[in-house]
């Protein structure tokens, strides 16, 4: 309580700064320390309002990236991804389909899809479509899409009608897509410009009614087991089409092709299936040799009846004969795992095969056998026999020179009508994946024996590789 004549004493007001006396000197320290409270509350309040700026200004960028740049995922449904491969999760009753997220680039426009299992009916589209695509539906069958579907060799654009192009695709089938303006030099803004191959070979070309940068890579499926192994890195050489097309055809392997269609290393059969002269068969250009001494047979396809046969037969062996069935040939039996020597009644050998096993056939030469210029034939298409010393490489631990002298009473008489005083005896082995698993002794005819392959019911497919020891 302030004393009668005394001076009020000091005290803080509430913002913490000194109370001074009401004097002149007292009333000018108010005024100092008014001004010094403003300046430091202006201080504070532009800092509050800068950070609050920054802030906005921070989430407005963040805003406008994701606007500009979305975050865009694969889109799938009844698809199950492994890598690259995509395998069918349906039920057959729904469709399932694939949509990549980025869409096709503008420099390497173009991509392939490898069928690894064609499942019970092969309905595997491949095509490009809009990101925001219907998943439940094939790709090709609504608007704004095109795709070439396997089963039935169509192409669809945007309907469910499609245009014949090709034949039906199978397991070991490539189907590819691109476009085309790169090839041009011009980049429509309104339409692209679509293109589709199958194992290589151009097949169709569509257009689709939106720019290239809106069309994404997809793959739609329909039945159980179908799978397939999508390539998005996958090059179409525009410059030399014609080169690329003979190095996939691989038909100057052959020297016969009765009833078979070559694509690539892959033999189909074409033949009708109906009787067993109705047998399809296909002959490699150059015999065996002690240089290339040995083959390999991969079934992709065992077909109805799975009636493969792998084994050497004489140049001119009957076009409408199984290998082994006849003279001057030796094969094994894929449908009940029997050889055939010279004859149409078979032996008991080895195990039956299957889809994706691998049956390989090769010649144990005699140490003193050797093919003049080591397989290359003269004008006539026969080759001369000489003695040489030589050894080659053994094939994956097998035996390579015959040392067996038993005689095979399958044999006699046997050498296409060749004197035995002119072949000698060779002894042909059989392999199923990478094992052998027995060998037959006989005469080899005058022009050696050629790698020969049969087949006897529909859409029966092998895998060729006549040098899987060298690779």
């Amino acid at each position: 309580m302030p004393v009668a004549g005394l001076p009020e004493p000091q005290h803080q007001d509430q913002a913490g700064a000194l109370s001074l006396d009401s004097g002149p000197r007292g009333a000018g320290a108010r005024e100092r320390e008014r001004r010094i409270l403003r300046k430091r509350n202006n201080r504070t309040e532009m800092d509050d309002f800068n950070r609050q700026v920054r802030e906005l200004l921070g989430w407005r960028r963040t805003v406008h990236g994701s606007a500009a740049t979305p975050s865009l995922h694969d889109r799938f449904e009844r698809i199950q991804i492994t890598g690259d491969v995509l395998r069918y999760q349906g039920n057959s009753g729904d469709v399932g389909c694939y949509v990549v997220a980025q869409p096709l680039p503008k420099h390497n426009n173009y991509f392939e899809v490898l069928i690894t299992d064609s499942g019970v009916r092969g309905s595997i589209a491949v095509g490009v479509v809009p990101y925001d695509y219907n998943l439940s539906q094939q790709p090709g069958w609504l608007s704004c899409s095109a795709a070439y579907h396997a089963d039935d060799g169509k192409l669809y654009t945007g309907r469910g009608v499609g245009q014949q192009v090709a034949d039906k695709c199978q397991t070991g089938d490539r189907i590819g897509c691109g476009s085309r303006e790169d090839r041009a030099g011009q980049e429509l803004q309104e339409i692209a410009s679509l293109f589709f191959t199958r194992n290589g070979k151009e097949i169709g070309t569509v257009v689709v009614p939106l720019p290239l940068e809106s069309l994404h890579p997809a793959v739609g499926m329909h039945s159980i087991g179908e799978q397939v192994q999508i390539d998005l890195q996958a090059e179409w050489a525009w410059a030399d089409e014609d080169s690329l097309m003979v190095v996939d055809n691989h038909e100057d392997d052959w020297a016969r092709l009765h009833d078979m269609k070559v694509s690539g290393p892959v033999l189909e059969y074409a033949g009708k299936g109906k009787s067993i002269m109705d047998v399809g068969l296909a002959q490699a250009k150059l015999p065996l040799s002690t240089r290339s001494h040995y083959f390999e047979v991969e079934i992709v396809n065992p077909g109805e009846k799975c009636y493969i046969a792998v084994g050497v037969a004489r140049k001119d062996y009957p076009k409408q004969r199984h290998p082994g069935w006849n003279k001057g040939s030796v094969a094994y039996h894929a449908d009940d795992g029997k050889i055939f020597s010279g004859s149409g009644v078979g032996h008991p050998f080895g195990p039956r095969c299957y889809k994706g096993d691998i049956m390989g056939c090769g010649i144990m030469f005699p140490r003193d056998f050797h093919l003049d210029s080591e397989g290359e034939c003269d004008t006539d298409g026969k080759e001369r026999f000489q003695q040489s010393k030589s050894k080659v490489r053994q094939p994956r631990g097998a035996v390579l020179y015959c040392t067996d002298s038993e005689e095979d009473e399958d044999d006699d008489g046997e050498g296409c009508g060749e004197s035995h005083r002119q072949s000698q005896k060779v002894v042909v082995f059989f392999s199923r994946n990478g094992k052998i698993i027995g060998k037959k002794e006989s005469w080899i005819p005058q022009g050696g024996f050629y790698p020969t392959i049969g087949m006897l019911s529909s859409e029966e497919r092998v895998k060729v590789d006549f040098r899987p020891l060298s690779g």
